[in-house]
């Protein structure tokens, strides 16, 4: 049977759909996970030999009309429905593939002007493209691939407190911006560097989520200040497509707030010192 992206996709998330979700009764036992092709086909009103040509790669030219029969019986998001229709070829990708790496002067001048919110601009292929201070003070100064810091550096085990949840987000928002721009050559790079260096993520890629960054919370374990839960916002940069800008920032009056404040007090003095060094 060939393997391709649109098949694989559609295989891992029929395994995710219970019958009792799907309105379907169970009855004895079943030997797959999820529904099955027959299951999915009534669903989605087609024929079980044209789902199959889907799975195995022997159609790839579904309509948009299938896609979203297909989305609704799969129960995708709106990520998921997106990246279906990318793995099909019926949405539009970017009409460069290659992102600029350069970060607008202006964006940066307004990073640098939040002394109590980490920031940070990254590419498709999670490069760190651009930081403020108190975003260097929270990562340790690391200027690498988001991506290769939380799967290959083993200080990030000890910096998310919540690295399990964190290193499913990335790899599903990685997914995404792979069926986005699948030829972009650094996007390419980091999947084959991680693919060969990190088993957590080989085994996080085969499971072909397809997730963007949300409005979420991760937990921070610092080694100057200690534990901080922060709320993370993304938005896609309109001057440069492909880049995103993620700001952290924590509750007002918390004690994360209060450690936030104490790490850009640390940062700033850092700042200082290394300014006066001849």
């Amino acid at each position: 049977m060939a393997s391709t992206p649109l098949g694989d996709y559609l295989r891992s998330r029929r395994a995710l759909v219970s019958p009792q979700s799907a309105g379907l009764a169970s009855s004895g036992l079943r030997r797959v996970q999820g529904l099955r092709r027959e299951e999915v086909s009534l669903l989605a009103g087609m024929s079980v030999d044209y789902y199959v040509r889907l799975e195995q790669g022997r159609e790839s030219n579904p309509s948009a009309q299938v896609l979203d029969a297909l989305a609704a019986v799969l129960r995708l998001d709106e990520d998921g429905r997106l990246h279906l229709f990318r793995l099909a070829g019926l949405a539009p990708r970017p009409r460069s593939a290659v992102v600029t790496d350069r970060v607008d002067p202006n964006l940066l001048q307004l990073m640098d002007a939040w002394p109590d919110n980490p920031a940070l601009v990254c590419n498709r292929a999670y490069d760190l493209l651009a930081s403020n201070a108190i975003a260097d003070a929270l990562f340790g100064g690391y200027s690498g691939n988001m991506m290769e810091l939380i799967f290959l550096e083993p200080r990030a085990r000890r910096l998310y407190a919540d690295w399990p949840t964190v290193a499913v987000n990335s790899v599903a928002g990685f997914r995404l911006g792979h069926g986005e721009a699948p030829d972009d050559p650094r996007v390419r790079a980091v999947l084959a560097t991680l693919l060969e260096r990190s088993e957590d993520f080989r085994r996080l890629w085969q499971r072909h989520d397809a997730r963007g960054k949300t409005l979420e919370t991760k937990r921070f374990v610092h080694p100057s200040v200690g534990e901080l839960t922060l709320r993370m916002q993304a938005f896609d940069v309109r001057s440069a497509p492909g880049q995103e800008l993620v700001v952290y920032h924590a509750e007002p009056g918390s004690s994360s707030a209060e450690a936030l404040r104490l790490l850009g007090t640390l940062a700033a003095t850092a700042a200082q010192e290394q300014a006066s060094t001849p």
